[in-house]
């Protein structure tokens, strides 16, 4: 079941109405544990017991880990925590990408290839649920919460459907008290918890597939009759399109969870406003980004151990960033780039600050627009199907830049209206640059949000064609 589909709104409502109806807060948990694993199983119900038994694997070995007063033991438990959560996420996701690198390397030295392949399906959200219960686990093991004794709580946790096969990635020091207290049903959270989800279907359906997708989809899937102009069109309209997919899914999940008294962390604010790389990874899938930076990049010395030591822990974390994406050298590349923008970021901080401190909206200007444009020539890498397929888009982009307003003209109609519609993204996210959507929402009065979110309704139910799974859906 998708989020824009009629089958998840008859979920949902069902859900939703059992859920608000039963007066247990015990009761009202099992309704949303069960909900949220016929949910899962709607996907595959073969994944299912995956799903539930490394959950519980998870719980019990933190529980034991919570129990012991030894340093020494508390690490054993966290390394058994580790080797299980990363074995089972290597084999179902890298395990044919690392065969075939092997493989490449050695014909190259006339060694005979492995012939092990796995032809079992990447579980949908093993990803974010996996980090979901590391995070957790890595948690209980540093001291900074509690472990649960309550099974029942723990599963939901990882599985409560809103945020399950796509984030936002949640804390369990976020939603661990939330699972804890009662719920209430107020009129106007669950008000807002609707438009928000009507706003997420609106990216994901209007602009996501409706506008962005056939544009980015035509360009990236031609082979030699492309021109910069076109490129470009292509690299914009997929910044587009991946924004508006994925931050479509989490104002969805952040909705549905609000309906039902709950309330998950922001995963997007105006990333294509940010001034600076690390600016964007601010704004940009800010769960995952503050997972890895908390769990990953300061583990490894963050930047304490001077320029060498903080280069290398930049891009060993962006570097993994990009392969938690996708087992290929494109999502690689892509996690690459962004830690090599970092990089060049933190070794030029002193030369530009007294710049943009003497001519502040000129320095702002410029690195606003220094970082997208490394944002969307980054984005061709993780578009891409293959390394040379992005490469040679992106000389396109440069070598054969388009300097005339003729090619702008030249262009087809569908691809001028992808273009006004991601600089009408662009345009909007500076101006609300610091103002979360919900705050959006809420200032806005009654009928003027009534209005916008009527409209928004309507341009959802006239929009045909061909609905897109949601792009993280693969990660």
């Amino acid at each position: 079941m998708q989020f824009d589909s009629l089958a998840f709104v008859a979920f949902f409502v069902f859900v939703a109405s059992a859920y608000w109806q039963v007066r247990s807060w015990s009761h009202k948990k099992n309704i949303l544990l069960a909900a949220s694993y016929l949910f899962y199983a709607g996907w595959n119900p073969y994944f299912l017991p995956l799903l539930i038994v490394t959950s519980f694997i998870d719980w019990r070995l933190a529980l034991r880990m919570s129990q012991s007063s030894s340093t020494q033991t508390r690490k054993r438990w966290l390394l058994v925590i580790c080797v299980v959560n990363f074995s089972v996420l290597a084999y179902f996701k890298y395990a044919n990408f690392f065969i075939e690198n092997i493989n490449a390397v050695t014909s190259v030295l006339g060694m005979s290839p492995w012939s092990f392949r796995s032809s079992i399906a990447l579980p949908i959200g093993i990803s974010f649920y996996t980090f979901h219960s590391l995070s957790y686990c890595v948690d209980v093991y540093r001291g900074n919460i509690r472990a649960t004794r309550s099974l029942r709580d723990y599963l939901l946790y990882v599985a409560f459907f809103p945020q399950l096969v796509a984030g936002p990635i949640v804390r369990w020091s976020m939603i661990g008290e939330q699972l804890k207290t009662p719920r209430m049903i107020d009129r106007d959270t669950v008000g807002m918890g609707v438009a928000l989800m009507i706003v997420g279907l609106f990216q994901k359906i209007v602009l996501a597939d409706a506008i962005f997708a056939p544009t980015a989809d035509l360009y990236f899937e031609t082979d030699g009759t492309l021109t910069g102009m076109t490129a470009w069109v292509a690299a914009l309209s997929f910044s587009g399109q991946i924004f508006c997919d994925f931050a479509g899914y989490t104002t969805c999940a952040i909705g549905a969870a609000l309906v039902l008294g709950f309330r998950l962390p922001v995963n997007f604010q105006a990333p294509y406003a940010a001034r600076g790389f690390s600016d964007f990874w601010r704004r940009w899938h800010i769960s995952l980004s503050s997972w890895l930076r908390d769990y990953l990049y300061i583990p490894l010395g963050g930047n304490r151990g001077g320029q060498l030591i903080t280069t290398r822990n930049l891009l060993l974390t962006m570097l993994l960033g990009g392969l938690w994406h996708g087992a290929a050298w494109t999502f690689i590349i892509w996690g690459a780039l962004h830690g090599f923008f970092l990089v060049v970021e933190r070794a030029t901080r002193s030369f530009f600050e007294p710049f943009s401190a003497k001519f502040p909206r000129l320095g702002r200007a410029v690195g606003w627009w220094t970082t997208l444009l490394a944002v969307v020539t980054a984005w061709v890498f993780f578009r891409a199907d293959s390394l040379a397929h992005a490469t040679i888009m992106i000389k396109l982009m440069y070598v054969d830049f388009p300097l005339s307003a003729g090619e702008l003209f030249a262009t087809s109609y569908e691809d001028r209206m992808a273009l006004l519609a991601v600089f009408a993204l662009f345009m909007q996210q500076l101006i609300l640059r610091d103002i979360p959507l919900q705050r959006v929402l809420h200032k806005l009065p009654w009928p003027v949000l009534g209005i916008f979110i009527g409209a928004m309704t309507v341009l959802i139910s006239l929009t045909t064609g061909q609905s897109n799974a949601f792009i993280y859906f693969q990660f």
